[in-house]
């Protein structure tokens, strides 16, 4: 755990993209089963279209956020906001990781849970061992800090399957950001606390020696600066349009637009290598997923679904079951084929408040915690970490992920079941 490389500009690299394996391993392993389920007939070609029909959108507005973030990442926005963590002279570990925390969730909130993950992991953890050389035991409470920040999506852009979940049920960006949001808020404040009581004794010390590195922190060029407040600005023009009934990839897409030519005008990065930066596999991955569903339900597999929610019936009971259910569900199986399947099954049995979708929402972003396999942005960690030579056994994970996972899930219902009342 002692061989970290002096922080590189690493994320999202063309000829090493960390974690790619695993997602053209998974891609290649939905694609086996979508053509298996359609040879014997449990996928029909209508069904094919009809993933294409409901995924475009989302999966436009995904595309253009990984073009942006691919933007960003060229320009240093990330390594400046990173280097600006260091600590300054008397200032403790405990301080940095609440900074460290604060950074991972609002990356993952203004960009996505994904790119949070492949952006900050090697930037965080090259700062840490370079602030802290004598101290190689904070860089896995620090490399957590980045993964457990994530939480609950409050912005319907801040995980791509949220985003997909949305768009079926219709829940409009501003809904959703009114719901989810104070419950993200709360499950960040569990998730601090948690993290902060388990490594209270790493993070207890002050072994600070960052004069050399504070000096070496980069300014962002004119352009980035601009296209950082474009990006923050945009934020501001989701709930506007969403209040219009107008699409949101339609400002997703103008910001990765933008982005591309600030890049290409100014000798950042061609299209052609932003375009190299983005995880295609992802989308592909995506919709055979969603095939697989329909064909799932076309089995009658999503129908079984949809009576162990009926058996809770319509109140407080049903939305506790529907969460617990798509948390260990994720946790087990992945949170993308649990998201779909409780779309299409409380896309039909909605109760006109969306609660029931929120409640699976919260569960399927916290419940990958639990687990390696849980999510996407776990593997995408998990690979980041052994590139860089930090070794994190699955039995800690575990543990941690439990131990943050189950009280952030409790205090988010509770939340959810207030906005009920």
């Amino acid at each position: 755990m002692n061989e970290i490389p002096v922080l590189p500009s690493l994320a999202l690299s063309e000829t090493n993209a960390p974690g790619e394996s695993h997602v053209v391993r998974l891609t290649v392993g939905a694609a086996f089963v979508t053509a298996a389920m359609w040879a014997a007939g449990l996928i029909h070609t209508a069904d094919l279209w009809t993933a294409a029909d409901t995924l475009w959108r989302p999966v436009l507005a995904i595309l253009s956020i990984m073009l942006s973030t691919a933007a960003a990442q060229r320009m240093g926005i990330l390594d400046v906001l990173a280097a600006r963590l260091a600590p300054r002279g008397g200032q403790s570990p405990a301080h940095v990781f609440r900074s460290v925390f604060i950074l991972g969730a609002l990356t993952a909130a203004i960009l996505n849970n994904d790119a949070a993950i492949l952006l900050l992991t090697p930037l965080i953890v090259g700062l840490i061992a370079r602030c802290y050389p004598r101290r190689p035991d904070l860089i896995v409470p620090f490399a957590f800090a980045v993964f457990a920040a994530a939480g609950v999506a409050p912005l319907s852009t801040s995980n791509p399957m949220n985003l997909i979940m949305a768009e079926h049920t219709g829940i409009g960006f501003n809904e959703y950001a009114m719901r989810m949001g104070p419950i993200a808020l709360a499950g960040w404040f569990v998730a601090y606390g948690v993290m902060r009581f388990l490594f209270r004794h790493q993070l207890m010390d002050a072994d600070v020696r960052v004069d050399s590195v504070a000096a070496q922190a980069p300014s962002l060029a004119p352009y980035a600066r601009s296209f950082l407040v474009v990006m923050v600005l945009s934020l501001a023009c989701y709930p506007a349009i969403s209040y219009f009934g107008g699409p949101v990839w339609v400002v997703a897409a103008g910001v990765a637009a933008l982005g591309t030519v600030l890049c290409r005008n100014h000798g950042v990065a061609t299209p052609g290598e932003l375009r190299a930066m983005v995880s295609w596999p992802i989308m592909a991955f995506l919709y055979c997923i969603f095939a697989i569903v329909l064909g799932l339900l076309n089995a009658g597999v999503v129908d079984r679904l949809a009576g162990l929610y009926a058996l809770a019936g319509d109140g407080d009971a049903r939305l506790l079951l529907i969460a617990s259910v798509s948390a260990v569900g994720s946790a087990l199986m992945n949170n993308h084929p649990i998201a779909v399947m409780n779309a299409l099954v409380l896309g039909d049995m909605g109760d006109g408040t969306h609660l029931p979708v929120v409640a699976a929402l919260i569960g399927g972003d916290l419940g990958p915690r639990l687990l390696p396999m849980g999510s996407l942005a776990g593997l995408l960690w998990f690979d980041w970490l052994r590139r860089l030579g930090v070794r994190v056994p699955v039995r800690q994970f575990v543990l941690v992920g439990a131990a943050v996972t189950v009280p952030s899930l409790i205090v988010s219902l509770g939340v959810l079941l207030l906005a009920r009342g």
